[in-house]
């Protein structure tokens, strides 16, 4: 078995990370990623067309937006994982092998509909509270890229944690892709080398934190009708967002370190985001709150 749930008693006995068209490996990483993006454009267009506006400026606008948005994610990876890529410069246009940081992409993001709405005359906080429904959801779905890929998972988890994971080794992940804070957390929980044991046991942090994202988007779904001013709902995707982040963030083994400070930089970002983002909320909603009463 390649991976196994113990305690949900599911077992998936072969889950490979490519496929073969025509002699081409196609990874699944990729292809669930692009489905992320696919149904992400398909709910922003809904939103778009719900709301009164041209659902076809925001299939223009998606175009735009998942090109510089995937450069800004493999910058963002780039710039702080300096130290490996300094050193194999020819690597850091190689993304098949993973290495994109959705902070990045957000933050290109909003800069690509910065400049989108201003050249098309359109309301960039309208378009922020429209296009961020598809975001969402294609991180929901994104996230289980990392799935097949062996990827952002947590530390150990014990064998009473009833959301363990266990990875196999064999063709798809090896000894030598474990980091040292899981072989040594796994040597400690069983009392026995890496080699002997034959898996990692781990938190599923992808899978946290693409089931948070699922209750932040029904949430936003529920309420934004009920939203004070435009660039609302893309505030709530921020701090709710922001504080999911901030939490799996601090139990995963892969994480981006900012320079100097040692602190995890998405963890950092994450709690900025969802304190500024949950402080203008509050504010703006006393102000209007105040000015309707007067």
């Amino acid at each position: 078995m390649e991976i196994q749930f113990p305690n949900l008693h599911i077992n998936i006995e072969h889950l490979p990370k490519n496929f073969n068209v025509f002699g081409i490996d196609v990874a699944f990483y990729g292809c669930i990623i692009a489905i992320g993006m696919l149904a992400g454009i398909a709910l922003a267009c809904y939103e778009a067309k719900r709301t009164g506006q041209d659902y076809n400026k925001y299939i223009d606008f998606a175009i735009y937006a998942i090109i510089f948005s995937v450069i800004g994610a493999r910058l963002y990876y780039v710039v702080f994982s300096w130290d490996y890529y300094s050193k194999h410069p020819g690597e850091i246009i190689n993304i098949r092998q993973g290495g994109l940081a959705i902070y990045g992409g957000v933050i290109a993001a909003i800069i690509t509909c910065f400049v989108y709405t201003r050249i098309k005359k359109m309301s960039f906080k309208k378009v922020l509270d429209t296009a961020v429904l598809g975001l969402i959801l294609g991180q929901i779905i994104g996230r289980w890229g990392n799935f097949f890929n062996r990827e952002a998972f947590g530390g150990v988890a014990g064998d009473g944690n009833p959301w363990a994971m266990r990875i196999f080794f064999g063709d798809n992940y090896n000894i030598s892709q474990v980091p040292d804070a899981v072989k040594e957390g796994m040597e400690k929980l069983k009392g026995m080398t890496l080699d002997q044991i034959g898996y990692i046991q781990v938190q599923p942090t992808f899978l946290y934190e693409s089931l948070w994202n699922l209750g932040v988007l029904i949430l936003m779904l529920i309420f934004r009708r009920k939203k004070k001013f435009d660039g609302e709902v893309f505030l709530w995707y921020l701090t709710g967002y922001g504080v999911g982040r901030a939490i799996i963030e601090g139990m995963r083994t892969d994480q981006l370190i900012m320079p100097v400070t040692g602190w995890p930089v998405s963890q950092a970002l994450s709690i900025l985001l969802a304190v500024v983002s949950f402080a203008i909320v509050v504010t703006k909603r006393v102000k209007i709150s105040k000015s309707s009463n007067i």
